[in-house]
């Protein structure tokens, strides 16, 4: 079993706010390349974005 080498907190999962995708009606949650846009952000993938949707 490797051993954590992160130092520092590392925020929980939960802490992240979600949305849900209108294609698939997934749940999804923040990711850091969406830290500047995230209110932009509509679809869970490049899947669900090429598929459309409300």
């Amino acid at each position: 079993m490797a051993k954590n080498t992160h130092r520092g907190r590392r925020s929980a999962k939960a802490d992240h706010p979600s949305k849900t995708c209108p294609v698939c009606r997934r749940p999804f949650t923040w990711r850091k390349k969406w830290a500047r846009d995230w209110a932009q952000v509509k679809y869970c993938s490049k899947r669900c974005a090429g598929q459309g949707g409300s």
